[in-house]
């Protein structure tokens, strides 16, 4: 791969995005914070297990720049960068994934990088929110026939409340063949109900306390993980 990764597409993003948000006056508002799972999740796989999980990020008017990690036990370790602009519920996006072993250049970009640059459309509307993702540089994914997948993925997410706490189910999907999910078609790959609730540790102090209940209806397998954010 040349050196037109994600730091390139920010660069181009950014130019496109800025002029949308014309209000000079707006403050930047800034969070930082992380999770402490007991297994990393992610789209109906288990890459890890116990885990730190930190991000940090910016934004401004709609335009947000954040970057997320995950640091476990294991000799690996992932860094993402995402650049977004959201105006009402829309939201359009690019996402560097770097998942390495401890020692790996970040700055490689070669054709062996192990950067993956996905691109992410969504739109939330208030019930349920949907959103599209798609590998655009690095691991595109190939077909069966090994010509390039451009492997995607889109979910299906709805928030509830019940008996005092906070929901969200979530129903993803691969819509065609490709090895970066392992599927030889269209594939329903994640269904997950993660239930959340504040835990008081005093008087004006809670932690958010959350559990993940997530099936892979493709390779049959079913994972639990809690965790806390601070």
């Amino acid at each position: 791969m040349k050196k037109r990764m994600v730091i390139f597409a920010a660069i181009a993003a950014a130019t496109v995005f800025s002029p949308i948000s014309a209000h000079a006056g707006e403050p930047i508002k800034a969070e930082v914070g992380t999770d402490i799972v007991s297994s990393y999740l992610w789209r109906g796989s288990r890459l890890d297990g116990p885990a730190f999980q930190p991000t940090v990020g910016l934004e401004w008017n709609g335009l947000s720049l954040s970057a997320w990690g995950s640091t476990g036990f294991s000799d690996a370790c992932e860094v993402d960068l995402t650049l977004a602009y959201s105006i009402g519920g829309f939201t359009v996006g690019i996402t560097d994934y770097w998942a390495a072993s401890t020692g790996a250049r970040f700055f490689d970009f070669s054709a062996e990088t192990l950067h993956v640059a996905e691109v992410n459309l969504g739109y939330d509307f208030g019930p349920v929110a949907l959103n599209w993702y798609t590998n655009c540089l690095g691991a595109v994914g190939c077909t069966p026939e090994g010509a390039k997948a451009y492997a995607s993925y889109f979910e299906v997410s709805a928030p509830f409340s019940l008996g005092g706490i906070d929901w969200s189910a979530a129903v993803g999907a691969t819509p065609w063949a490709n090895d970066y999910y392992g599927a030889e078609g269209f594939a329903v790959i994640c269904a997950s109900l993660t239930a959340t609730k504040e835990i008081a540790l005093g008087s004006d102090f809670s932690i958010p306390v959350f559990a993940s209940l997530m099936a892979n209806p493709r390779s049959e397998q079913l994972f639990f993980s809690v965790g806390v954010s601070f």
